[in-house]
């Protein structure tokens, strides 16, 4: 017998042990880049730029709700620096987002 010749059962096993160090790879990987994603989501979505660096940094120091209260704090900053976007309790919900050009 040689060193490859194994049985079912042992090549099996490797197998199991092959996908499940692939996905402990992935899971890892997604948490490293978590930050990376989530800042070229929000660029993408809503045109704000943050750095992950930035998001690392408050989320290590203030938790899940201080990057909430930062992306909130940036979404109105952003709303108030748009001259034609006035919102008031009266306002029409802004649609144009939804209508075909």
């Amino acid at each position: 017998m040689g060193f490859l010749d194994l049985d079912p059962v042992a090549t099996f096993q490797l197998g199991a042990v092959a996908a499940i160090a692939v996905l402990l790879f992935l899971l890892i990987m997604s948490f490293v880049y978590r930050s990376k994603v989530f800042c070229q989501y929000l660029q993408h979505m809503t045109g704000i730029s943050l750095k992950p660096e930035t998001v690392r940094s408050l989320y290590k120091k203030r938790g899940r709700g201080g990057v909430r209260d930062h992306l909130i704090d940036l979404l109105i900053r952003e709303d108030l620096a748009d001259p034609d976007r006035v919102v008031t309790p009266d306002s029409k919900p802004d649609i144009s987002i939804f209508e075909h050009h």
